[in-house]
């Protein structure tokens, strides 16, 4: 089994999450408000956050940094690379008139077109992703204050101090 299978699924679930929620904005013809993206980041940073206690779960105490890290940045990258194609089939072929709606104050003063749109998704997505996993990383990163690391600490002397 791939060191990959949890973050495709944990990606999976969340690009459903954020599919199935801009599909019940667009019921309600919310999603040219872009305000509500907000709750994008809630989707995100819960299915990043799972990631990481699974992977830190799963690893015990051979659980580092730069697993629960690596984990939660391929997660969210490959969860918003399938937002962002979905984002792209229903903007270019679902609903051609879904850009005039979100992009329509704009469209007179600035050059937008629907590549640039696609590309701000997936800018935001990356981003999203990165400094949610830095941040989580905080919570579950191994503690330099419990009894064995001082101990290893003492042991090695001052010339890692």
């Amino acid at each position: 089994m791939s060191k990959f299978t949890m973050p495709i699924r944990f990606a999976i679930a969340m690009a459903g999450g954020l599919i199935a929620y801009f599909l019940v904005l667009a019921l309600f013809d919310l999603h040219t408000n872009v305000m509500f993206s907000l709750f994008n980041g809630v989707i995100v940073g819960f299915g990043i956050y799972e990631v990481i206690k699974y992977t830190k779960i799963k690893n015990a105490s051979a659980f580092s940094y730069t697993d629960g890290l690596t984990n939660g940045v391929v997660s969210g990258f490959i969860a918003t690379i399938l937002f962002t194609a979905f984002f792209a089939l229903y903007a270019g072929n679902i609903n051609p008139d879904f850009l005039d709606g979100l992009i329509g104050p704009w469209e007179k003063t600035y050059n937008t077109s629907i590549g640039s749109v696609i590309f701000t998704v997936a800018i935001g997505g990356f981003s999203t992703a990165i400094c949610l996993s830095l941040c989580f990383m905080q919570l579950f990163k191994p503690s330099w204050n419990t009894e064995g690391t001082k101990k290893v600490l003492r042991e090695r002397g001052p010339v890692i101090r």
